[in-house]
């Protein structure tokens, strides 16, 4: 290959139009361009009409100055906007953050990634500072490292800052799921697939999920006799839900990182 080089540049020298590529024809076309052409050395060591458009890198008849003339640029993206407030208040719902594209990806550079994201969410109060969240007897639960992302804003005003840190943990053992939760592989949901029957999980009950009257979570089935079939959903999917059965309460939550989850 050094040979081939050397001898390029000989030709060069001696003979400077044999060389004429994308950059002395100032050509570089994004996709598939038949006409976007030149005469000179092609990539594949052989002389004629070589290409300067980005499909050439995969017939291999680039021109031999096309990673030069036409370097690959990937795709560049701004920071994640704040996650916007829930689209409804109490119902199971959605929030959204979204990024935009600052450099677009050019001559075959790494694509975009996706510019929006969406995660289930749950509003816990109306827009008159109503509580609304004992109104849910299903258990919603999301992934417990949503937890981190909680504030206290987002606790009801009805909280004191005695009673904010108050807690429970929920035992539960799984009975059956949906098929959906299985399918799940999009970043913010993919936590569903770790949901498996028979599988003992952990359900963390905290502000403001927690009931400021009650202190207590809709749905975590601490009444029930541990024979009692209950029903839970994943925030993100409604189509991913099943049934478990309560195994105990607990002060705190010791279950593996994948089956920890918190009520939403």
């Amino acid at each position: 290959m050094k040979t081939v080089w050397l001898a390029l540049c000989v030709l060069a020298w001696l003979w400077p139009e044999a060389l004429a590529g994308c950059t002395e024809a100032r050509l570089c076309c994004p996709g598939r361009d038949p006409s976007c052409s030149a005469q000179g050395w092609r990539l594949d060591r052989v002389y004629g009409t070589c290409f300067c458009d980005q499909a050439c890198r995969l017939t291999g008849d680039c021109c031999f100055d096309y990673s030069r003339a036409c370097p690959a640029r990937p795709c560049i993206v701004g920071e994640w906007s704040p996650w916007s407030g829930c689209a409804e208040q109490c119902k199971p719902t959605a929030r959204v953050r979204r990024r935009s594209v600052r450099q677009e990806p050019q001559n075959g550079g790494a694509p975009c990634p996706p510019l929006e994201e969406r995660a289930g969410c749950l509003e816990y109060s109306t827009l008159q500072g109503q509580d609304c969240g004992h109104a849910f007897v299903p258990a919603f639960i999301t992934t417990s490292a949503f937890n981190k992302e909680r504030t206290r804003q987002a606790a009801s005003p009805q909280w004191s800052t005695d009673t904010e840190d108050a807690g429970y943990c929920m035992e539960f053992k799984t009975e059956s799921l949906t098929q959906h939760c299985a399918m799940e592989n999009r970043p913010l949901t993919r936590w569903m697939q770790y949901l498996r029957e028979g599988y003992t999980v952990c359900v963390d009950c905290q502000p403001p999920a927690m009931n400021s009257v009650s202190l207590r979570c809709s749905g975590d089935g601490l009444d029930s006799d541990g024979n009692q079939t209950l029903h839970w959903q994943a925030i993100g999917n409604p189509r991913c839900q099943g049934t478990w059965k309560k195994v105990r309460r607990v002060d705190q939550c010791s279950c593996p990182a994948v089956h920890s989850f918190i009520f939403i």
